[in-house]
């Protein structure tokens, strides 16, 4: 059964590699701050999981250089993740903000929290009517 999930999450991360979404633009300034933020943050995964990689794809797609955490066996990251959440669940991301640190499972609850917290839709364009 490993074996079957572990050559899935490979055929899965060779299409994900074929068919990676552009990364957001943004100016140099924007995207310091978001680097900047981005720092107290890191994704905690499993290499071939296609949750993980579903959501490293939209980290790609919010232009988030995230760090990220492998938790494989034997891992001190997979430790880490255990002693502070009490499970070992993938994918996960850890928020620092000042002395709290929070922990957010579920691939779709991260992905819209990160899209909330980074996301900047384009800026309205006025259409010029004829008078």
């Amino acid at each position: 059964m490993k074996l079957l999930r572990e050559g899935l999450g490979r055929i899965i991360i060779l299409v994900d590699y074929l068919t990676r979404p552009a990364p957001m633009k943004r100016s140099k300034p924007e995207q310091a701050k978001v680097n900047a933020q981005l720092a107290h943050m890191a994704l905690y995964q499993f290499y071939a999981c296609p949750f993980c990689i579903k959501t490293r794809r939209a980290l790609r797609r919010l232009n988030l250089p995230m760090q990220t955490r492998n938790i494989h066996d034997g891992s001190e990251f997979r430790l880490e993740l255990k002693s502070a959440t009490g499970k070992v669940k993938a994918p996960c991301l850890r928020i620092q903000e000042g002395e709290q640190v929070q922990w957010l499972f579920e691939s779709n609850d991260i992905i819209a929290y990160l899209e909330k917290r980074f996301h900047q839709p384009p800026p309205a364009t006025c259409a010029k009517t004829a008078a």
